[in-house]
C-alpha cells in the first residue's frame, strides 16, 4: 500500500488530488495539510510514504527533503502551471508535476515514484495552456456566484447535506444547483466536477475565491 501525504495551500487542488488518489486500491491518503506547521510531524510519523508538496509552501524545502529522505520516503513537488523547479530542489526531489496535470498522469506519477523512478512532468504543450484557460474562463463566466460556491464545496469533499447547511438552503435546492452546474460544465458527477475544476486554472482560482469568501462569512456570522 502506497501511503500518500498531501501538503498544499490550495484546497481545490489538494481535495481533487486526494479524491483521485483515494480511488486507487494501492493508495491511501494518510495525512493532508494546508501549511507547513504539521508537515514535519507527518514526515516523521509516516515512514516510506510519498509526499506531494506544493513548491510554494512556506517551508525550508531543503530541510523538508532531508527529513523525507531520512525516513525512506519520497517527494513529488507541485508547481504552478508554466513554472520550473529550482535546480537545487530538482536534484534531490523524486518527481515534479504542475497543477494542470490530469488524474491518470497524477496516479501514474505517484506509482512510478513509489517504484523508485524519478519523473518530472513540468512542461505543458504550448497549445494546451491557452485552451485550458479559455475553457476555464468560459465556464467560470457561465456559473452564478451561488453555483461557484457549490463548486468550491464539492471539490472540498462536502456532501449535499453539509453544503445545504453551510449555504442555509435545503438539500433539494443543492441538487437543483448541481444539475445546473453539471449542464454548464459538461460533467456527469461530483468527481468529474472536481477534476474538471482543478484542471482549469481560471475556474479553480474562482472557486478558491468563492470558498475563501464562504469561510470568512462563516467566521463573521
Amino acid at each position: 500500500m502506497n501511503k500518500i501525504i498531501l501538503a498544499d495551500n490550495q484546497s481545490i487542488f489538494r481535495a481533487g488530488a486526494a479524491r483521485v488518489l483515494a480511488l486507487e486500491e494501492d493508495m491511501r491518503i494518510v495525512a493532508q495539510m494546508e501549511n507547513a506547521s504539521r508537515l514535519f510531524a507527518a514526515i516523521d510519523g509516516h515512514r516510506n510514504a510519498i509526499h506531494l508538496i506544493a513548491a510554494g509552501l512556506s517551508a525550508d524545502m531543503m530541510e523538508v527533503m532531508t527529513r523525507i529522505s531520512a525516513v525512506g520516503s519520497r517527494v513529488i513537488f507541485i508547481l504552478e502551471n508554466g513554472t520550473q523547479m529550482d535546480p537545487a530542489h530538482r536534484n534531490l526531489a523524486d518527481g515534479g508535476i504542475q497543477r494542470d496535470i490530469n488524474g491518470a498522469d497524477l496516479v501514474d506519477t505517484v506509482r512510478r515514484v513509489a517504484r523508485g523512478e524519478r519523473i518530472f512532468r513540468l512542461t505543458a504543450a504550448p497549445a494546451e495552456i491557452p485552451m485550458n484557460d479559455m475553457v476555464g474562463s468560459r465556464v467560470r463566466d457561465r456559473l452564478t456566484p451561488r453555483e461557484m460556491q457549490i463548486v468550491a464545496l464539492i471539490v472540498q469533499g462536502c456532501k449535499n447535506k453539509e453544503i445545504a447547511s453551510r449555504l442555509g438552503v435545503t438539500e433539494q435546492v443543492v441538487k437543483n444547483y448541481l444539475r445546473s452546474v453539471y449542464d454548464k460544465t459538461g460533467v456527469s458527477d461530483r468527481l468529474e466536477l472536481a477534476l474538471f475544476t482543478i484542471h482549469h486554472r481560471t475556474l479553480a482560482e474562482a472557486a478558491a475565491e468563492a470558498g475563501n469568501l464562504l469561510q470568512m462569512q462563516a467566521k463573521s456570522a
